[in-house]
């Protein structure tokens, strides 16, 4: 197996899952996020073990990642959260894959396709194919305004093929802490609260009503509806520091656990006399005598490349820095003397603590201006996942 590679501790993603699940007020479902290959965890493995936790719903983003889980015998009920295009939609129908949908003209080709297809049916054995009502309460992005959702409710309604499923939101500052992000937070719930409230009023059930992700579900349990829709948490992350702490100074009992580890191992010891240079540009040259080690993981394997000034690698308990610019297959890290270190001995970027490193995914966020998310989505495809169960 090569040098570099992703452990997946899937007894921690578990933990993650089970603590959601404990969290929520009684009877609410959960609907674990897989999308993205599951953050960059693995799809399939990630998704059997939310259904194995009790997760009562599936998100993916994309009809392809959809099939890949009914591919692998996965049945749980799963969302579509972005819309797809016309070409797409006869496997969205044929794997039972459950759309959000939020204007006419969609409505009207998902109709056509579940028509096609023949007696779609869904999980439960309805003869008519469910979507749910998507509501752009201020995100911008998915759905109709709120005034538009009982007209659309209703087509849905009308529909020989279509029933309404659900009904849906997207918060877009729930993990803010300020007044401004708080205040635009509350003004989007009631945008959805009435919406929903309005297809109620014409007599159509809206079905299972949703709107709070990994930040809401938290900060704001009386958000959760009938259903909850965590995505970063599941993987051991908040949305960002900034809610961490805010979250940690209310006390919110809610114990989560990172869940990858991006590990590679030292290919190669290079002593360097002083003056010396490594990587493209020569931007980095030894000022006194160093050993270099080589790391055969680069911007191809997930690597941020700005991100090299400030990197560390974990080796053997200790922290040591990235020197020179990172390539596209390869890093250099300082190891100093090298004293009890040995060629492919081990060395981690970030994970959990029982991985050895001494990092997490949110230091590798913060030193490069970004979110954990993209640290972690990052990771490349020709990483092999290494599931620890």
């Amino acid at each position: 197996m090569r040098l570099t590679f992703a452990e997946i501790y899937l007894k921690n993603f578990e933990t993650n899952v089970k603590a959601i699940k404990k969290f929520v007020k009684p009877g609410v479902k959960v609907c674990c996020s897989v999308k993205a290959d599951a953050y960059g965890h693995g799809a399939v493995e990630c998704a059997k073990a939310a259904v194995k936790c009790g997760a009562d719903y599936l998100a993916v983003a994309t009809v392809g990642e959809g099939v890949e889980l009914r591919e692998a015998g996965i049945k749980a009920p799963t969302l579509l959260l972005s819309y797809c295009s016309p070409s797409e939609m006869a496997d969205l129908v044929k794997y039972n894959l459950t759309p959000f949908v939020g204007d006419a003209e969609y409505i009207e080709l998902i109709e056509k396709a579940a028509k096609s297809y023949g007696k779609a049916k869904t999980a439960a054995g309805a003869k008519k194919f469910a979507v749910h009502l998507a509501i752009d309460s201020g995100m911008g992005r998915v759905g109709c305004l709120p005034r538009d959702a009982a007209s659309l409710a209703k087509k849905i309604a009308c529909s020989k093929y279509l029933t309404l499923g659900g009904m849906c939101t997207h918060f877009a500052s729930a993990d803010g802490t300020s007044a401004r992000d708080r205040s635009y937070a509350k003004k989007q719930r009631d945008a959805f609260v009435a919406a929903v409230e309005s297809v109620k009023a014409a007599g159509i059930n809206p079905g299972i009503v949703h709107s709070s992700s990994s930040a809401a579900l938290m900060d704001k349990p009386e958000w959760q509806f009938d259903m909850v829709r965590p995505g970063i948490i599941l993987y051991g992350y908040y949305p960002d520091k900034i809610t961490a702490k805010y979250l940690r100074a209310k006390k919110t009992p809610l114990d989560i656990k990172p869940v990858m580890a991006l590990v590679t191992g030292i290919s190669a010891l290079r002593p360097f006399e002083k003056g010396m240079s490594v990587s493209y540009g020569s931007t980095w040259t030894a000022s006194k005598k160093t050993t270099i080690g080589v790391l055969p993981i680069g911007y191809a394997d997930g690597l941020l490349r700005r991100q090299a000034a400030a990197l560390k690698v974990s080796v053997g308990g200790k922290l040591y820095p990235i020197r020179g610019r990172i390539c596209m297959d390869q890093c250099m890290v300082d190891l100093g003397s090298a004293k009890g270190i040995k060629r492919f001995d081990r060395a981690v970027i970030f994970g959990p603590k029982e991985s050895g490193a001494l990092l997490t995914a949110d230091d590798l966020a913060r030193d490069a201006d970004t979110i954990s998310y993209e640290i972690l989505t990052c990771v490349g495809k020709r990483v092999e996942r290494v599931y620890i169960k």
